[in-house]
């Protein structure tokens, strides 16, 4: 079930309940969220308010990856998702979110794009 990002009702500081003085309404209504996971390139595009689109990354296989030495962007492949300091559990998923740390056929990567906001995983080369 979607939630809804409003909290319309609640109690009051006293413990009483508050009761809503109207329903949800669509702008109120939240999505499920997009974690891009680490595997087939796969990219989603849905329909936002104001008719406009939105893509997302459902998985990845590659990232722009720049070099800040050479100052150059190259395709590369992912092998794995390292770290992830946003939530535990996204490291053992797969799940690539913007500060997942990223192990490439060009070394370490941090992800400095938002997948699931971008489309794309853009990340920079780390240094060791």
């Amino acid at each position: 079930m979607r939630k809804s990002i409003e909290n319309l009702s609640g109690r009051k500081f006293t413990g009483g309940r508050k009761v809503a003085m109207r329903g949800r309404r669509k702008f109120e209504i939240d999505r499920y969220p997009n974690e891009g996971l680490f595997g087939e390139n796969q990219i989603r595009t849905r329909r936002v308010r104001g008719n406009n689109t939105k893509s997302s990354v459902k998985s990845g296989a590659f990232v722009n990856l720049s070099d800040p030495v050479s100052r150059k962007t190259t395709n590369t492949k992912i092998l794995q998702v390292v770290k992830n300091p946003a939530n535990k559990d996204y490291e053992r998923r797969g799940v690539i979110s913007k500060g997942a740390l990223l192990e490439t056929e060009s070394g370490l990567a941090k992800v400095i794009s938002r997948p699931g906001q971008d489309g794309c995983i853009n990340g920079v080369l780390v240094k060791q």
